[in-house]
């Protein structure tokens, strides 16, 4: 599929890009015929704008399978030799990277565990010694790479690359966080909200392939929400736009990051599910929950290993958790009408334990033209979606680059492999 130019998947757009994202989107190349086909141009014209694209080194011809006719038609396929990128996913409480060609194709991934309260200037030490041992583990380096794309758990002003008052991102208010990494990297950063990213991963390279209209609900510690509505990825005014975490689905509820009370995030967010089930073993409920040696590190994960393994109450706090999540998307889905609302997300690992209360209340209170029109499924790429979202966004940064020093007349530089 093709890839979003500055993340907008309609935007009117230099026919070099246009025809960049069809080569990209065609994994065994397509010819200048199919090119002109597709986009309705002339085959002479078809041939200047792949000869650019040629001269970039970005794009390259390639001998294809004997026609019917009985000549082998010269295809056209990225040069997955011409850089690499990577795609980098900040969680509340881990750090995934992946390092791809400029074809998109994953060469290595990493995950840690990590505490994102500790800090941007730690927070981000830490995903610069990530991206180190990715370069080591994928036998490259900085020299190869095109541009890095970078998600985190909060608003985002993507112009700027900085953060505005994330509840669980203490101090990382204002911080340069873009600023900070093109320093250190001296390549092109580009940040997103990890939501976002989500969405545009699953819109990229899983279950929402193409959809116009798409919800991704990441729930984790917290819970965010990404949107691609009429083919754009909609981030609002600041970047705060899917803040689905924050609604108020119960009065004077439990406490929130965010200060107020009953918020979605509060009520079945990670962290929530984690606390409940704290505060029901010290009270004695009846639970193999109440067997694991620490306590205060029972985490969602604790209670979704019990939930799988029949743990009653284990069980009942995730049908919970899926109710409250469902009656808040059986809101979008009558706001919106998406075609499809992808879970994923760590919680959301627990598959159906989770999705099938989200079901039966989107079943429950959406308008019939909602629930018949909207699909609801988990995330395919699992745990990945927002690191491969960060990759989608790196490439396309990268084929702006090279469309923008094409437009100039001066071709990109290509990073060979040697």
């Amino acid at each position: 599929m093709g890839l979003p130019s500055s993340i907008n998947l309609r935007a009117p757009r230099d026919h070099r890009r246009l025809v960049l994202d069809l080569i990209h989107e065609s994994p065994d190349g397509t010819t200048r015929a199919e090119i002109a086909r597709s986009l309705e141009l002339s085959r002479s014209a078809v041939s200047g704008l792949v000869d650019d694209l040629l001269q970039t080194g970005l794009v390259r011809e390639q001998e294809r399978r004997q026609s019917r006719a009985g000549r082998k038609p010269i295809g056209l396929e990225i040069n997955a030799s011409a850089g690499q990128i990577i795609g980098v996913d900040i969680g509340a409480t881990h750090i995934r990277g992946i390092l791809a060609d400029i074809a998109g194709r994953p060469l290595a991934e990493l995950n840690t565990s990590f505490d994102i309260k500790v800090g941007p200037v730690k927070t981000l030490a830490e995903v610069r010694r990530l991206v180190d041992r990715l370069m080591r583990d994928g036998e490259s380096s900085l020299a190869h790479v095109r541009s890095v794309g970078l998600g985190v758990p909060g608003p985002v002003i993507s112009e700027r690359g900085v953060v505005l008052a994330a509840p669980i991102m203490p101090g990382w208010h204002e911080y340069p966080i873009r600023r900070s990494l093109e320093d250190a990297w001296q390549r092109p950063v580009v940040v997103h909200n990890d939501a976002n990213l989500g969405a545009l991963g699953e819109w990229t390279y899983g279950a929402g392939r193409r959809c116009p209209n798409l919800v991704f609900v990441k729930v984790g510690t917290g819970i965010g929400m990404g949107m691609i509505l009429g083919g754009r990825l909609h981030e609002g005014q600041v970047g705060a736009a899917g803040e689905i975490g924050h609604l108020t689905l119960v009065e004077n509820g439990p406490l929130c990051s965010c200060g107020n009370r009953g918020c979605l995030e509060a009520l079945a967010g990670g962290g929530a599910i984690a606390l409940q089930a704290r505060e029901l073993v010290r009270q004695g409920q009846r639970t193999h929950l109440s067997t694991l040696a620490s306590l205060d590190r029972l985490s969602a994960r604790d209670v979704a290993e019990a939930a799988t393994q029949g743990d009653h109450l284990a069980q009942q706090l995730f049908a919970q958790a899926g109710e409250y999540i469902g009656i808040a998307l059986a809101g979008v889905i009558n706001m919106l009408n998406p075609g499809v609302v992808i879970i994923g997300g760590g919680v959301a690992q627990s598959g159906d334990l989770l999705l099938e209360p989200v079901r039966a209340q989107i079943r429950k209170r959406s308008l019939q033209a909602g629930v018949l029109t909207s699909q609801v499924t988990s995330a395919s790429l699992g745990l990945r979606s927002s690191a491969l979202g960060a990759v989608a966004a790196a490439l396309s940064l990268s084929f702006d680059h090279f469309i923008a020093h094409t437009a100039s007349g001066q071709p990109a530089p290509v990073a060979e492999r040697g």
